[in-house]
């Protein structure tokens, strides 16, 4: 009766059962994953919901890219990230999920690979199989920070190649893409035929506090940026994203003009929330500037309490919502992490979930409330000094 492309495993993981169990039960559970920032305590601007009592949201009048003052404020985004776009370069989407969804659609025939890098976030699997496509991983390696290895991802190509797909700044590793890596890619995608898909919801969260610039400016490559304001005004509830489009001139066009189709066909975004789109995106400093002081005041008392435990690393992150710790590697990850629920009443993710190339990493999110994760942080601290003596 259903599709193959459905045949997910649904049984829940240990570590999930287990923190159900003990959350079933009222035990506490202090939560050093949470990356939902409508439940971490940021202020958000009163007038934010007034954005969207515009009177213009009671008539229908469809855009297949979206309204055009939405895309206005969006290419203005993107100049302040050294990016220079034309609003007809942009694509409005609900999320980058659906973003993923059409350029996957786009690009791919059934069967077709999209490469995405591991580690990486776990819901590339889904992505990919939903559009009958076929993730191809390769390897990101860690060495004072960390490294995309453009050998092993040449190595990873096969002719059903479509695309390559880049996270900058990575989640979780935290690690933006180098100018010497993207040199590397826009070669093997000129020599291949290939795309970029690049995502990059983190790219205003750089901890040195500098702007990195958007790939969305790369010409060399046909290249498809996605982003929204899940991340850079904390709205995941708004749902608004965007694909930019750049690259050669003729292909880039071409490549627009069978996304417009695709676009027209589904007309997903709401009209009030592409009228609040310019509004949304100018009241995203404020809870930019707390967010920002809120990883940097984690990461401050993560590294703090670390050092009570001296067989644990904090691994290099340049940017992002998220810190990994490299541990001893005396038990699978899962079985640490479900250990520290238990034991300490601390919930932290286990690596594989990310898909680590080895056991021995735990993910912290570093947006989590300053209170819980300290408290969190000290009791971990002291568990991993203790097992690993």
């Amino acid at each position: 009766m259903f599709a193959r492309r459905t045949g997910w495993q649904s049984t829940s993981n240990r570590f999930t059962l287990a923190l159900e169990e003990r959350r079933r039960a009222g035990q506490e559970a202090l939560d050093l994953t949470e990356s939902n920032p409508t439940r971490c305590g940021f202020r958000y601007p009163e007038a934010l919901l007034d954005r969207l009592r515009d009177a213009r949201a009671l008539a229908y009048a469809p855009e297949a890219q979206g309204m055009p003052a939405a895309r206005e404020a969006i290419r203005d985004y993107y100049r302040e990230s050294g990016a220079e776009l034309a609003s007809e370069q942009l694509f409005l989407t609900t999320s980058t999920s659906e973003g993923y969804s059409w350029v996957f659609r786009l690009l791919c025939d059934p069967g077709d690979e999209v490469l995405i890098p591991a580690p990486s976030y776990p819901l590339f699997e889904y992505l990919a199989s939903i559009q009958d496509v076929a993730p191809v991983r390769y390897p990101l390696f860690y060495d004072h920070g960390w490294h995309v290895d453009v050998h092993a991802l040449e190595q990873a190509l096969t002719p059903q190649a479509r695309a390559i797909l880049v996270v900058s700044p990575n989640n979780p590793t935290g690690s933006y893409l180098r100018e010497e890596e993207l040199a590397q890619m826009n070669r093997l995608c000129a020599d291949r035929g290939l795309a970029l898909v690049v995502d990059e919801v983190f790219l205003d969260f750089a901890l040195d506090g500098k702007r990195h610039a958007s790939l969305a400016r790369n010409r060399a490559a046909l290249t498809f940026t996605l982003s929204g304001l899940s991340k850079i005004a904390a709205l995941p509830q708004m749902k608004v994203a965007w694909i930019a489009v750049t690259g050669p001139e003729r292909v880039a066009q071409e490549a627009r003009q069978r996304l417009e189709i695709i676009a027209d066909t589904y007309l997903s975004m709401s009209t009030p929330s592409q009228l609040a789109t310019p509004g949304w995106l100018e009241s995203r400093h404020p809870v930019q500037a707390e967010i920002r002081e809120r990883i940097a005041d984690n990461l401050r008392t993560l590294d703090a309490e670390i050092a009570k435990a001296p067989a644990v690393g904090r691994l290099e992150v340049e940017g992002g919502w998220y810190a990994v710790l490299r541990v001893p590697r005396t038990a699978s990850d899962e079985e640490l992490a479900i250990a520290l629920l238990q034991e300490q009443g601390v919930v932290v993710h286990p690596g594989h979930f990310y898909d680590f190339p080895t056991e021995g990493y735990l993910v912290a999110s570093l947006i989590t409330p300053t209170k819980v994760f300290a408290i969190g942080s000290e009791r971990l601290a002291e568990a991993l000094s203790r097992r690993f003596r």
